[in-house]
């Protein structure tokens, strides 16, 4: 994966140790207890240091127009595999809806093509914003699992 990818009207950068204070911000806005800064902190590390693993790693999305970080996208091992990992991303909610999400893992998944048969993608039943995102990028169900948070979605594309 290159360490820059760039759209219409996004960059997809590397995690760098400053993008600690946008992400916790970030992370606080999910339906669950956040991540001490500590945590954060090595997080962002290892996010920004994950590009020695084959580019497996997420990007910071930001808008090209004035740089500002509105979340992220990229490669995951997650629940996945090297050979076929995940594709993960997360917005802001005040920039739902601009079609950031979709614009951004486009640009992903056509550069996570080289040297990959297939990637995944794991949502919860209730993100139908999520699966739609996916659904625009071919991704299928592949089959379900179910937690104590509930169900769980996963999907695939082949490449």
């Amino acid at each position: 994966m290159p360490r820059e990818l760039s759209t219409e009207r996004l960059t997809l950068r590397p995690f760098m140790p400053d993008d600690v204070d946008w992400h916790l911000g970030l992370l606080g806005e999910r339906d669950a207890p956040a991540p001490t800064r500590a945590e954060n902190e090595a997080a962002v590390l290892h996010a920004s240091s994950a590009w020695t693993d084959g580019g497996i790693a997420p990007y910071v999305v930001t808008v090209t127009r004035g740089a500002q970080a509105v979340g992220y996208c990229g490669l995951i091992v997650g629940r996945a595999t090297s050979d076929a990992p995940g594709i993960a991303y997360e917005l802001f909610r005040r920039d739902h809806g601009n079609g950031y999400a979709t614009e951004a893992a486009t640009a992903v998944v056509a550069a996570a093509g080289t040297g990959r048969a297939r990637l995944w993608s794991t949502v919860r039943a209730w993100n139908v914003p999520s699966l739609n995102v996916l659904a625009k990028l071919q991704f299928s169900q592949d089959h379900s699992t179910f937690d104590d948070r509930g169900e769980l979605i996963w999907l695939k594309r082949e490449l």
